[in-house]
């Protein structure tokens, strides 16, 4: 049964707020600083940042924990009439998760030009072989959560250079 989609525009930004807190998270535990929350009904359901280091799994990204997470708690592996809000544009991998689990709208802060595939690499929400569409919008927010990427990978380059040790992504 698909959900009425309200979306309320002045919230977005508190939300994705909550995502790039949960990002910093991440990057504390030297982690890429990506967070997601996932909403339904004005309320959290599910929060994730990125963690495949520190869980040796290559598919915990933000995206998929904080989906993981809401889906365990309603026992539900359909999301219909849900938000996700995510501080870098979705992977494929993500994207295919977010159509599988009914995601009803994706808004993520910054590009990903390397692996982004709601815009910069391709647009994989708007593919007819699809049989769930899924409202995208993106930039909400994009220079800060830029801004965090930037921040962490540049701490990466500098303790590189002076002889510590950072593992690639």
């Amino acid at each position: 049964m698909k959900r009425p989609m309200i979306i309320d525009r002045s919230r977005d930004e508190d939300f994705m707020r909550e995502a790039l807190e949960l990002a910093a998270q991440g990057a504390l535990l030297g982690e890429v600083p990506v967070g997601a929350v996932l909403v339904q009904d004005g309320k959290i359901i599910g929060r994730g940042f990125n963690c495949p280091i520190s869980r040796n799994d290559p598919s915990a990204h933000a995206e998929m924990v904080a989906i993981r997470e809401a889906a365990s708690s309603l026992e539900n592996y359909r999301l219909p009439g849900s938000t996700l809000y995510v501080t870098l544009e979705p992977c494929s991998m993500c994207a295919g998760l977010i159509v599988h689990s009914r995601v009803q709208r994706v808004v993520y802060g910054a590009k990903e030009p390397k692996a982004g595939v709601a815009i910069s690499r391709g647009q994989f929400f708007s593919q007819e072989f699809l049989n769930h569409r899924v409202l995208v919008e993106g930039g909400l927010m994009g220079e800060a959560c830029s801004d965090m990427l930037s921040a962490f990978f540049r701490a990466r380059r500098h303790l590189a250079r002076s002889g510590g040790t950072a593992e690639s992504s």
